[in-house]
């Protein structure tokens, strides 16, 4: 397997971690502050429903779905910018041997 600099894991997974948090703080906002901003938002319609229901029905779903994407795109962005080669992790996992 192919040894990776501290400095460059580090960076790698400090990067990761701050996506992570942004995602989190996304999806809690998607999810908890709409329900405790519902009497104002209720002034915003979507379909005909009110804001807040339709982000308790539908939204916040839509919007973790769209999280979901957004994160295995930038996650392979990340992985191309510290060489972390896919194709090696997948015969790792297929319980392949790489040759040194």
């Amino acid at each position: 397997m192919k040894k990776i600099d501290k400095q460059v894991a580090d960076a790698y997974f400090k990067e990761r971690t701050r996506n992570i948090v942004i995602y989190l703080v996304i999806w809690l906002v998607v999810s908890y502050g709409v329900v405790l901003f519902a009497e104002p938002l209720s002034t915003f319609t979507i379909n005909g429903l009110p804001f807040h229901y339709f982000m308790g029905a539908q939204g916040a779903v839509v919007v973790f779905i769209l999280l979901l994407f957004i994160n295995a795109k930038v996650s392979d962005q990340i992985d191309r910018k510290y060489g972390i080669d896919e194709n090696k992790n997948e015969q790792l996992s297929a319980g392949k041997t790489l040759d040194h």
